[in-house]
């Protein structure tokens, strides 16, 4: 398979509602050695560049009984799905028991025939890497209790909410420093010297099986963080971080293998220097969903070394569903901007349905929503055209119709110019008795022959300004100006709309998508 692209796109997919789902729709079980092929020529016509199968490994049944035994936990599973029971407890993607393949999703055996089929259509694996704990019933619980931070006899007697016995050992239970101790795992010591080597070869092994890992909570492993929240009980503090020493030691032996970073408290430059290929964007995401244009740009002034390896996203698993957060219009315009932008670009499986119920975890079913499950209705990405008699909504006002405009975006952005080509901000102007430029964002991408102009209402007014593009090459020549999102033409002069601009006059919550041509 050829390199990675500078800019990837990712599709994560909870694994275990996935497969329940394809199960109910095919009439028999279905794991990952056993999905139809039909499925997998459907995630190729999204133009992915990889898939994160999310929460593969061995769940926990001593995390399962834990969970179940927590009134809070059971009530918010009966909220998200009114009829739940026993068996849609699966337990936690990360309380894990082991990293070998989760029997109940087909083994180590089924992801090798998954990770085959996906890389016959030239789309990459992603797993999921947890260092900060494991489950109770992890073998390293009891064969190395040397990798744990250990606690006392009085630790548990009188913290009994973050310390538990495992065997002769009393361990703590993880945590970050901000949050009470949660109950279902225990805490690893990341500044065991021994936790590191065997870190090494765990992720040598899963790196066997996959192209990359998503690292979760990646900053509470960094020294400084790891400090802060255990002290003394952690020992003495390394010289060398724990990122730093693996992810180099994984390189030498897998190149191009992919290190994805969950990362907070403006950590990701850091983590980036440790190594770190892609690192989440959470603050942009957090400007999208509470702040307006100005915030987002003002986000987009950083260093492009350290934008073009961000990953951007507007959902995942651990944030509540596009649908829900944003109204239909400005969840469209969030997703024009944020799949424009360098860097690594991260969708959701239901996301392009619309759907509205984030799902913990801990379950393997989710509520079906309506009519809309799956790709029922979605036809693949074969066309610019847009084929709205098949699109169905799933829980959502059947007249946003956001399955249309994801299959027009992504018909779009899947060319090569936003995976591999320049990306540059442009610069907005207003004149003195109107400000609403202030709620536009433009930006351009151009690689070989190909050029584009994405310019952004992000408001839920009319803006008006004038956008003006820093590309000398194209003065003296008339350009052709084709918006890809509903076809409409102009022309213009190359020099105008370097000197003074495009006027650009844009409703509330819309975008011109324009490629140029001479």
């Amino acid at each position: 398979m050829q390199a990675w692209p500078k800019y990837p796109f990712i599709y994560e997919i909870n694994t275990f509602v996935w497969l329940n789902e394809l199960s109910e729709k095919y009439k028999r079980a279905v794991s990952l050695g056993s999905v139809p092929k039909e499925e997998w020529d459907y995630l190729e016509s999204f133009g992915f560049d990889a898939v994160w199968f999310m929460g593969i490994w061995e769940r926990s049944p001593a995390g399962i009984k834990i969970a179940s035994a927590n009134n809070g936990l059971m009530s918010e599973f009966r909220k998200v799905l009114p009829d739940f029971q026993d068996k849609d407890l699966v337990g936690s993607a990360y309380c894990v028991k082991s990293y070998v393949v989760d029997r109940k999703l087909g083994g180590p055996e089924g992801l090798a025939h998954a990770r085959d089929m996906l890389a016959k259509r030239g789309i990459r694996l992603i797993l999921d890497f947890v260092p900060n704990h494991v489950a109770p019933d992890h073998p390293w619980a009891s064969s190395h209790p040397e990798n744990f931070i250990r606690g006392s006899e009085e630790d548990l007697r009188n913290d009994p909410s973050s310390f538990i016995r495992i065997g002769k050992n009393v361990i703590a239970l993880g945590r970050d420093p901000y949050f009470p101790a949660w109950p279902d795992v225990l805490q690893l010591n990341a500044f065991s010297r021994d936790l590191r080597k065997t870190v090494l070869e765990t992720v040598s092994e899963i790196a066997d099986q996959c192209d990359g890992i998503r690292c979760d909570m990646a900053m509470l492993m960094m020294n400084k963080i790891f400090e802060r929240t255990w002290g003394a009980r952690a020992g003495q503090k390394p010289s060398d971080d724990y990122w730093s020493t693996l992810i180099p030691a994984i390189k030498s032996r897998s190149p191009g293998f992919l290190f994805i970073a969950e990362a907070y408290w403006d950590l990701e430059w850091e983590l980036q220097q440790q190594g770190f290929d892609f690192c989440y964007d959470k603050k942009l995401y957090d400007r999208m969903e509470h702040n307006g244009a100005e915030a987002v740009r003002q986000h987009l002034l950083a260093d492009m070394a350290y934008q073009d390896r961000l990953i951007r996203f507007i959902e995942n698993h651990d944030e509540p569903r596009a649908a829900s957060s944003f109204s239909c219009e400005k969840e469209k315009m969030a997703g024009v901007a944020f799949s424009t932008l360098p860097g690594a670009r991260l969708f959701h499986e239901g996301q392009f349905e619309g759907r509205k119920a984030r799902v913990p975890v801990f379950l393997g079913r989710r509520p079906s929503e309506g009519a809309g499950k799956s790709n029922v209705g979605f036809p693949a990405c074969e066309s610019d055209s847009v084929r709205n008699d098949q699109v169905t909504i799933s829980g959502n006002d059947k007249s946003c119709d956001i399955k249309s405009f994801y299959l027009n975006l992504m018909s779009q952005i899947g060319k090569d110019v936003f995976r591999n080509g320049s990306w540059q901000s442009c610069e907005i102007r207003g004149w003195a008795d109107n400000n609403s430029c202030q709620n536009l964002l433009a930006w351009t991408w151009r690689k070989d022959d190909f050029k584009y102009l994405i310019i952004v209402n992000f408001s839920d007014s009319i803006a008006q300004g004038m956008v003006r593009l820093q590309w000398d090459d194209i003065c003296g020549k008339v350009l052709r100006l084709t918006d890809s999102m509903n076809g409409e033409k102009y022309e213009r002069l190359g020099s105008e709309m370097v000197d003074n601009g495009l006027y650009a006059d844009l409703r509330p919550w819309s975008c011109h998508f324009f490629r140029i041509e001479t």
